[in-house]
């Protein structure tokens, strides 16, 4: 196998997984908004955890 094949065969495989069918949701109750919310919370309590640490300078 030469390095040209084994690039076309990895660019099909790829190809065809790409193009297959529209995702599906495993999981419908997880909401993007609360995915981004939680993010945010977790977020800016490690920022307010670093400041706090950092009174000592």
């Amino acid at each position: 196998m030469t390095a040209s094949s084994g690039f076309a065969s990895a660019h099909t495989a790829l190809v065809s997984l790409a193009s297959e069918g529209e995702h599906v949701d495993t999981h419908p109750s997880i909401s993007p908004y609360m995915t981004g919310g939680a993010a945010l919370v977790i977020l800016l309590l490690l920022v307010w955890i670093t400041t706090r640490f950092n009174r000592d300078r």
